[in-house]
């Protein structure tokens, strides 16, 4: 579904991201992982089409181009930023209607939306309330419906656990193995690695802007070197 291929990325003088080759198949949840710093946020960004790079990123064999976020869009890349990128001065069902944007099909978004707030009920119960007055769990809740309802084929999550108590992080992270089974493919950046690599199909790891190893997620949980190296103590402080 997404093949990138030397991709780097520098913001000015600073190279975050250098040379960086990664796959996501249809249906698979993928795992981005490496210590704060390591280039994580810079990846899922540039796939989502918000930054300039060099190298090649494609989609469904359509190649993209850096700085085009909307377009991406409506070819069903989706992100779900760190820090959620809520419109906190907005309502909850303001925010869910800026994920119909890029859809055409508008009368079916309103039903979709509806559709939304049943499967998020704490969001319909909450639908008038301002965005900003929301928990984070329910502000997380909110970003990643607001993405779904622009009906991605893939689904990028910066994140999704940061600043949240481990039973809505537990939620989140079940979410994420639910939608996999209706079928949406996942890029999942997170700082809880071994919660991660326990839903994840594959995993690549980071440090400093490259990939330094990858494999099937179950293989690299069991690999000491891994375990010690990027389940210990650095990784639990990612970012």
């Amino acid at each position: 579904m997404l093949t990138v291929r030397d991709l780097s990325v520098r913001y000015g003088a600073i190279q975050a991201v250098r040379g960086i080759d990664l796959d996501i198949a249809n249906g698979e949840i993928v795992a981005l992982i490496g210590a704060n710093g390591a280039g994580k946020t810079t990846v899922a960004r540039a796939i989502a089409g918000l930054l300039p790079y060099q190298g090649t990123i494609a989609f469904e064999k359509d190649t993209l181009r850096p700085n085009s976020a909307e377009r991406n869009l409506r070819r069903g890349i989706a992100l779900v930023p760190e820090g959620r990128g809520i419109l906190g001065s907005m309502s909850v069902e303001e925010n869910l209607l800026m994920g119909l944007y890029t859809r055409a099909d508008k009368a079916q978004g309103l039903s979709d939306l509806a559709a939304m707030l049943e499967r998020f009920p704490i969001l319909g119960e909450r639908r008038h309330v301002l965005a900003n007055l929301l928990s984070g769990g329910e502000q997380q809740m909110l970003a990643i419906a607001r993405a779904l309802l622009s009906k991605p084929r893939l689904l990028l999550l910066d994140e999704p656990s940061l600043g949240l108590a481990p039973k809505m992080t537990a939620a989140v992270f079940q979410m994420i193995q639910e939608l996999r089974r209706e079928g949406l493919t996942v890029l999942l950046v997170e700082q809880k690695a071994r919660q991660t690599l326990k839903i994840a199909d594959r995993a690549y790891l980071m440090e400093t802007g490259r990939v330094v190893t990858s494999g099937p997620a179950e293989a690299l949980i069991g690999d000491p070197v891994v375990s010690e190296t990027f389940l210990g103590g650095r990784v639990t402080n990612a970012g």
